[in-house]
């Protein structure tokens, strides 16, 4: 009570790394698909687990959702729970001309405002940290990011993403300038990688074909690399 939950999601972002993106605060009903999928993934039926075992993981998964990942929902239930109790007191006030009443009320107020600006706080700088994972990841987001964020959120990524790209085909001629490129001034044009994993063919500027293998090391142009070393593809080799 009192904005002790809108504080702790605060809290939960400055823990978060930069860079990061922590789980969004959602509803329980938005989750329980997800965890079903979850749960039940697996190549064949010899390979899924007991019912029993099953039924375990699901509990367990439930129970960490609704302690972890309502946060929103409690504050908003708060805030209506404050604001109704002071339209009371109101009410009683100017009726009965209880004006004890009134240190009470805005003591209520100050914690309704302090609320909202928790709320509107800890979803700015959920939407600063998705603008700053366009320019390290590209435009397309891993899977792992896309399950921590809302579907507000993924609509305003696409948003924003359009828009970006829009603006970077207004630069440089006709064929635009990519602005993501080289955000740090590079020492060379041409770097030293490894690859991690394999991805295939890889095109570079003279139109020549690149086939990226697991392990093997490649002499790259850095602008063409920079994407592929953010998405964990490759490395870059530092003799």
């Amino acid at each position: 009570m009192f904005c002790e939950k809108a504080i702790e999601l605060i809290r939960e972002l400055h823990r978060a790394p930069d860079g990061q993106l922590p789980a969004f605060n959602v509803r329980l009903r938005d989750i329980l698909p997800r965890a079903g999928a979850g749960l039940s993934r697996g190549g064949n039926r010899a390979s899924y687990p007991p019912p029993d075992v099953l039924k375990i993981q699901r509990e367990t998964y439930i129970s960490s959702v609704m302690t972890k990942d309502d946060g929103i929902r409690q504050v908003l239930e708060e805030m209506k729970a404050l604001y109704e109790q002071n339209q009371s007191d109101v009410n009683e006030t100017k009726s009965d001309g209880r004006s004890d009443l009134i240190p009470t009320i805005k003591f209520r107020h100050s914690s309704l405002l302090r609320n909202r600006r928790c709320i509107v706080a800890y979803l700015y700088d959920r939407l600063l940290r998705i603008r700053a994972l366009r320019w390290e990841y590209g435009s397309v987001l891993p899977n792992a990011l896309r399950f921590h964020m809302s579907s507000e959120e993924i609509e305003w990524f696409n948003r924003y993403k359009k828009s970006l790209a829009t603006y970077m085909r207004c630069l440089g001629g006709d064929e635009g300038l990519d602005i993501t490129q080289d955000m740090k001034p590079p020492k060379s044009l041409y770097i030293e990688v490894r690859c991690l994993k394999d991805y295939g063919e890889f095109e570079v500027d003279d139109g020549t074909s690149v086939l990226l293998k697991k392990n093997s090391q490649h002499f790259l142009p850095r602008w063409k690399c920079e994407q592929l070393i953010r998405q964990g593809v490759l490395e870059h080799v530092l003799s």
